[in-house]
């Protein structure tokens, strides 16, 4: 495979083969709960299509959809992490397929390629980067002054 999602493009071509070795094909179907915060995060999934929307739980509340991902996006973080619980929940909000990649194999595999783990790594970190970066910006537009999340930043 050599187009795919970013997160894929940007690792080294072996350790991209290795990784997709890891992989199994799954499916949710709309409505269904995929995780839940503070659960033990012990998988992710590269979503191929359908969409999936990030939860936060609000006591006394319903959750808040903090984002929605779609094709090509990364679903699942905290399983690099630890305490690798999850930070937030997942919900599919219509029939999602995904790649899902088992966390202990893909820690495994980061550890016995120092290169590819790198690599792995610093991509994960920069897509997390990217979306506490949106996520800023949409607090911001939200309860900031008025243009506060704008170009600006």
């Amino acid at each position: 495979m050599t187009t795919g999602p970013p997160l894929l493009n940007d690792l080294p071509a072996e350790g991209r083969h290795r990784l997709l070795q890891l992989a199994a094909e799954t499916s949710f179907q709309a409505g269904r709960r995929i995780f839940e915060e503070g659960r033990r995060a012990d998988r992710f999934w590269i979503i191929r299509t359908g969409a999936v929307d990030l939860d936060l739980h609000v006591p006394g509340r319903r959750a808040v959809v903090v984002e929605k991902l779609g094709p090509g996006e990364l679903l699942g973080w905290s399983w690099l992490f630890p305490p690798h619980l999850w930070h937030l929940g997942a919900k599919a909000v219509s029939p999602v397929t995904a790649f899902e990649f088992d966390a202990v194999a893909v820690r495994d595999l980061c550890d016995d390629d120092p290169v590819f783990g790198l690599a792995f790594t610093r991509a994960v970190a920069q897509l997390i980067a990217h979306r506490l970066t949106s996520a800023r910006t949409r607090l911001l537009d939200m309860y900031g002054p008025s243009g506060a999340g704008g170009p600006g930043l």
